[in-house]
């Protein structure tokens, strides 16, 4: 009986989600008396013993070509076997595209309850209930889990990262790999940018920015700052920053540490998406804009008069 916890990679890097999900699975294993481990598919250049820091006793490697690339059938395939040759009844993923493609499928293949987007350790004073986010992040839900093996999601940025001291075991595991129904054929990346999904500081901004002409306003803060920058969903229809960068209920939702709205009302499909931000800045010229009441610090005024202001400032505090 253990806690498995998936470690999502990239390019051969572990990501930041997945030390939240390794962090998170080992303190459930704790509550439950058991140990955490971690099991990780394709190449990783990474240190992965190193990862017994966020509490995991053992990585377990499944190195062949044939996971590099997330084909989610095969990923649950595999992940089932896994949890069978392991003796797993919890199984932890992050909560981003990856996690969304295979916890329901390795959740219907074992006939195990999954609660997805979780925000808290699981509470098992009395049986196994997770809290999560239900209605778009506007209220919550406590689910009880009752069968045998259980899988949760946990929400980006839900659960804060500690690292102590500590080293995994690592060891390939050895699993039949199923033969792929999909192949990649090319991989078209974006490059230079900070990930959104992983960004803990994002600049975002609306129309009122007025055309992309005006868009440096927010690109120098983001890259003084170290930050992603964002969009709302009319400045992508009108192709002034590319889709990707849509955050919203249609578009990409993200839970950075500090998010900085400028020049944009807040409306509620906006605001499904950025909720969860621990943090949220608004510059909006109305006062009436309903942004205001999401955000923590707001500023009334025009954007182009404010944000040239702040970016001396922010400047001037780091010495450019």
């Amino acid at each position: 009986m253990s806690v498995l916890i998936f470690l999502d990679q990239s390019e051969g890097h572990i990501k930041k989600n997945s030390f939240e999900a390794a962090g998170y699975g080992a303190k459930v294993a704790e509550l439950l008396g058991t140990s955490a481990e971690g099991i990780v598919f394709g190449k990783v250049n990474d240190d992965l013993a190193s990862l017994g820091a966020y509490g995991l006793k053992k990585i377990h490697t499944i190195s062949n070509e044939a996971v590099n690339n997330l084909d989610a059938q095969v990923f649950a395939n595999v992940l089932a076997q896994a949890v069978g040759t392991l003796a797993a009844n919890v199984i932890v993923f992050a909560n981003n595209v990856d996690g969304k493609s295979i916890a329901p499928r390795l959740s219907a293949k074992l006939k195990a309850g999954l609660v997805s987007g979780a925000v808290a350790l699981p509470d098992i004073s009395n049986g196994f209930v997770v809290k999560k986010n239900v209605f778009s992040g506007k209220a919550f839900a406590n689910v009880s889990i009752k069968t045998e093996i259980k899988i949760i999601s946990l929400n980006p940025n839900s659960y804060k990262i500690v690292k102590t001291e500590g080293i995994a075991e690592v060891g390939e595991l050895n699993i039949q790999i199923p033969e792929a129904k999909v192949k990649v054929t090319a991989v078209n990346k974006i490059v230079g940018e900070v990930p959104l999904s992983e960004a803990e500081l994002v600049i975002s901004g609306g129309r009122g920015l007025k055309g992309p002409e005006n868009w440096h306003l927010i690109t120098d803060l983001a890259k003084l700052l170290g930050a992603a920058t964002a969009c709302s969903r009319p400045v992508a229809d009108e192709h002034w920053r590319p889709h990707h960068e849509h955050v919203g209920q249609t578009g990409l939702a993200i839970a950075p540490n500090l998010y900085f709205a400028v020049g944009m009302s807040g409306a509620i499909q906006h605001l499904a998406g950025v909720n969860r931000s621990k943090v949220i800045v608004v510059i909006n010229k109305d006062p009436e804009a309903p942004f205001f009441k999401a955000a923590a610090y707001g500023i009334v005024g025009d954007a182009f008069e404010v944000m040239p202001k702040i970016i001396e400032a922010v400047k001037k505090l780091k010495g450019v």
